[in-house]
Parts: C-alpha cells; sequence; structure tokens
C-alpha cells in the first residue's frame, strides 16, 4: 500500500467526484444521521443540513492540504452533528463512518474506487432509513426500558410501601428553627429496609 497523502498531493477531479459518491453513499447508509435527518432532529432542513455536511467533509479531503487524521475528521464529524442536529451519537457509528471515508479517500488518491463500489452494489440492498426504523424501534425500547427502570423502580418502591402511602399516620410536628434559624430534620423511618431485597 502506498504511504499515506502525508503530503497531500492534489486530488484529481476523478477521484474528488469519486470521494464525493462515497461519501454520498456512506452518508445514505449510516444509519444514527439517516434517523436524524428522518426524525428532524435538524429541524425542517434537516436533509440539507446532511448534505452540507457531505460537502464539508469533502471539501476538507480536497481542499486542506494532509495528512487527514482520523482525529481531526472525527472531532470534526461531532462537532457538525451537534451543531447541525443538536444531537451525540453515541453508538460509535461516527468512528466507524470516519474510518471508512478515510480509507475511501485514501483509495481515491490512488485511482482505486473498489470501496465506493462495493458500495454501489451493495446499496440496492440496504436501505438505511428501514433499517433505521428497525433500530430507532430497538434503541426506543432499550432507552424506554433504561428510563422505565427508574420509573419502574419508583413504582416498585410504591408498590411495595403502599400501607406507607396511604395510610394517614399522625405526622410529627415540624420542629421549629432555633435560635440560629437552623431546623433539625429528624432521621426518616424505615428507610433501612428499602435497601434490602
Amino acid at each position: 500500500m502506498a504511504a499515506s497523502n502525508g503530503g497531500g498531493g492534489p486530488i484529481s477531479a476523478e477521484a474528488a467526484a469519486a470521494l464525493g459518491e462515497g461519501i454520498r453513499l456512506v452518508f445514505g447508509r449510516w444509519t444514527a444521521l439517516q434517523m436524524a435527518v428522518e426524525n428532524q432532529w435538524g429541524g425542517r432542513d434537516s436533509r440539507a443540513k446532511a448534505d452540507q455536511f457531505g460537502e464539508s467533509i469533502h471539501s476538507w479531503f480536497c481542499r486542506s492540504r494532509g495528512p487527514h487524521y482520523f482525529e481531526d475528521l472525527v472531532d470534526m464529524m461531532y462537532d457538525t452533528i451537534s451543531d447541525s442536529f443538536n444531537a451525540d451519537f453515541e453508538d460509535n457509528s461516527v468512528e466507524e463512518v470516519a474510518e471508512q471515508l478515510l480509507i475511501i479517500h485514501e483509495e481515491c488518491l490512488q485511482s482505486n474506487y473498489s470501496s465506493i463500489e462495493k458500495l454501489r452494489n451493495s446499496h440496492v440492498q440496504g436501505n438505511a432509513v428501514s433499517q433505521s426504523r428497525q433500530i430507532a424501534a430497538d434503541d426506543d425500547d432499550s432507552d424506554s426500558s433504561d428510563d422505565d427502570d427508574g420509573a419502574s423502580m419508583m413504582e416498585d418502591e410504591a408498590a411495595a410501601a403502599p400501607e406507607e402511602m396511604l395510610v394517614d399516620r399522625p405526622r410529627p410536628s415540624r420542629p421549629a428553627p432555633d435560635a440560629d434559624g437552623w431546623t433539625v430534620v429528624p432521621p426518616r423511618h424505615g428507610g433501612r429496609s428499602r435497601g434490602r431485597n
């Protein structure tokens, strides 16, 4: 394999066009990004923001002199996702996409378009948006279960001690503040038993 584009030589028009197509193909299959667009996380112009995102990465590869570092690309992508879609993709997809884009760029510099060809040929098989819907449904289940865990734990506590909540017990009179304005709060009764299962 040839050396990395450490020199950052100019990219040919053919390679630049192929790189642009490669970026579009990768972005079209990037589930988290397609979810952000479909659900309009970036507002009504989410599609345009995603297109601009791809163009800015294309420009970064084609106009900035190398070397092009993985960390720089990842940082730029996270910043754009945060700014454009008010989101933070925590599924490691940013790193995966960045790695794929760097490989495609490297291949384009060598007039090797095999990765783009593979994407082009396999693009028909997978539809990122329908995959997104499936993953979104799975994520909703896991997210809601995370949220529900907290809620169900509270519900379990409430269900475990309904007598405490429903039975009218005489409440101790509220302690009066002392001369300095401090109020001594008595310990809660029954607080220890909640920790045991």
